[in-house]
Order: structure tokens, then sequence, then C-alpha cells
């Protein structure tokens, strides 16, 4: 949805200019075993031709391990970019050249769901790897004959800024509640309207664009249906008062993101235009 020139620019000035990230802890959202799992993958290297790295497309410069690489050796390495169904990416030759940068020249876009560029990774697996296959795993290919071995997924032992875990959340990479689902909720609200993918309005049958996720969600509870009964006490005993169920709101807030109702979202255009997450060290 765009909103005309006058509404956007109305709608903008009170929009807000930065998300408030202080106070919250980015340790506890990821599991602790990030460096074991690199660990045990580092181990198995032995085993395999190839290394295939597979990170969505939404945040195709956030959340990847930095030691990654050097884990690797001189191994083929080749990073599948998933979920490219979900990701605004008109400016696709920008992330390629950014990734080209350090050191990713194979570089392949996909959407499994909707079977888009997956036929082009094992002709890309064999043209790395050439004519010799040492280790055999699960059968994935007979002509060529390719086996696979999966590994846990791995990030980076650190996530590097508060910013940078909330992507991740978003994209789904840590269960919701732990970080929160009104916390995730807000900052993809954020996120959206700074971009003006303003999709949410027509989805949910709002007036106008807003930047108050309490306004939001509550527009979003009494639409869907998403009320619960609150006992409150008054000087006459206990009233049960209707209230609208903000987490089942940011919920399925977030589950419509994620379905791609809001429309292609690109939640690393900051780091594409050269602007390193609000809270991290420059």
């Amino acid at each position: 949805m765009r909103l005309s020139p006058r509404a956007l620019r109305a709608a903008q000035a009170a929009w807000r200019e930065c998300f408030p990230l202080q106070g919250r802890d980015v340790a506890r959202w990821f599991p602790g075993h990030m460096a074991k799992g690199l660990k045990k993958m580092q181990s198995s290297l032995k085993l395999v031709d190839c290394v295939i790295e597979v990170h969505d497309a939404r945040i195709p410069l956030s959340g990847r391990n930095p030691l990654f690489r050097e884990t690797l050796g001189l191994k083929p390495h080749l990073l599948v970019l998933n979920k490219m169904d979900l990701a605004d990416l008109t400016e696709q030759q920008k992330i390629e050249q950014h990734l080209a940068g350090e050191g990713l020249k194979h570089v392949i876009f996909t959407s499994c769901i909707k079977d888009e560029n997956v036929k082009q990774i094992i002709p890309k697996v064999t043209e790395l790897v050439g004519s010799s296959y040492r280790y055999h795993r699960a059968e994935v290919c007979e002509r060529p004959l390719i086996f696979l071995m999966d590994t846990p997924g791995v990030l980076a032992p650190r996530i590097e800024s508060v910013e940078t875990g909330l992507k991740l959340a978003l994209c789904g990479t840590v269960l919701d509640h732990l970080v929160g689902e009104e916390t995730m909720a807000d900052y993809l609200l954020y996120t959206l309207n700074r971009h003006q993918l303003l999709g949410y309005v027509q989805h949910y049958g709002l007036d106008s664009a807003c930047d108050d996720i309490e306004h939001v969600l509550k527009r979003v509870a009494v639409r869907l249906g998403k009320t619960r009964k609150v006992k409150v006490l008054t000087g006459t005993g206990d009233v049960n008062v209707i209230q609208p169920n903000y987490s089942a709101a940011a919920y399925d807030f977030l589950r419509t993101f994620r379905s791609g109702l809001f429309g292609p979202v690109m939640l690393d255009r900051d780091v594409l235009q050269g602007c390193p997450p609000a809270d991290t060290p420059r």
C-alpha cells in the first residue's frame, strides 16, 4: 500500500527516527551452543567435498557467522539465500557485490516452497567440486552421484548488536517468547514504516499508517476478535472487563509478516545503504 504524498508526510512526522535498543539482553535470546556446533562442524569437514551454507534472503548480510570462512579452510563454499519470494531483491546486485567483497563469490537465491532456482544447486556443487567425489553420506542425487551430510544451524557465537538480534528473531531463528512477541512486533512496525512498506494498513483495515504499536495491536485484536476477560478489583467487588489480547495480536502480526502478506521485505536495507545498526560501536 502507498499513501498519498501528503498523507505519508503527515504520518512520517510522528514516526520514530530510531528504535529503542537499550536494556535488551541479546545473549539470553540465542542458545549458547553455537561455538560447540561450529567445532563439531569443523571436525566433520574432512568428510565432505563442498559446504552449502543456507541463510535467509531477507537478511543476506546479517547474522552469518564471521568465523565460517576461516573454519572452512579451502573447501568449496556455496551460499544459498532461501525464501527469496519473501525478500525485496530490487538491490540484488548490490547484495551480491557486498558478499563478493567478503569473499563469497558463489551465491544462489532460492525459494524451496515455490521451487525457484533450487535446481541450480546441484550443477553449482558439481562445478565447484569437479568429478571427484570422495565421501558418501545421504544420497541426494544419482547423476552426478552426490551425498548430503546435514549439520545443526550455526549462527555467530556472539550477536554483534541488538538490532541484528531482532532481525534474526523476525526471521524465526529464535523462539519468539524469548525476545517477546510484542517487542518483535514493535520492531517490525518500526521497520515497515521506515521502509514505507505499509501493506499492514490494508491487510488489517486500519484507517492509516501508525507508529504506535499499542494502537496497532489494539486495532488488530479488535478486528480479529482476540480479546480476553480480566478481573478488575473495584470498591464493589470484582468486575470482568474485556481487554484486547495484545500478545495474540502481536503473534498474528508476526505470522502475517512471515507468510509474506505484507509484501516482500529487505531487513538489511540499512546495511546495504552503509548504515550500521543503531547500537553497533563505530
